[in-house]
Parts: structure tokens; sequence; C-alpha cells
């Protein structure tokens, strides 16, 4: 189950994520949207988790999770 992660303050990385949604399940792959010039990130990424009852799990947990000041 991919999962949209939106509002990621510029400093998180996606070891940040992958270290966060692996407290709830096994994370397959995780990547943060980066402006393709500056590599800037966008404020958003996608969380990939194979087992769906995990990403629920961790979607349940994480809504409005707040990492690096900003609300998930």
């Amino acid at each position: 189950m991919k999962i949209y992660v939106g509002n990621l303050a510029q400093n998180v990385q996606e070891e940040d994520l992958n270290t966060l949604f692996s407290k709830h399940g096994k994370v397959h792959n995780v990547k943060i949207i980066q402006d393709m010039y500056t590599k800037i990130s966008k404020g958003f990424g996608f969380v990939e988790m194979l087992v769906k009852e995990e990403a629920q799990k961790a979607l349940d947990v994480l809504n409005t999770f707040e990492l690096k000041g900003k609300r998930l």
C-alpha cells in the first residue's frame, strides 16, 4: 500500500520517514519528492508498505503526528 505523506518540513529525509513508519510494520520503499533542479523537497512524499494492515495501523497512529515541527 502506497501512503501519501504531506506537509513535510524541508529538513525531513527519507531515512526519517523510514524510521518513523518502520515502528508500525515493514517499509518497502520511501520517496520524498524533490524539485528537479534545486533538489529541495517539495514537502511531500510516499511510503510504501507491503502489508495493508500494517499500513493502516501506521496511518491511524501517524495521522497528524508532528515530525520536525510540522504535522504530517
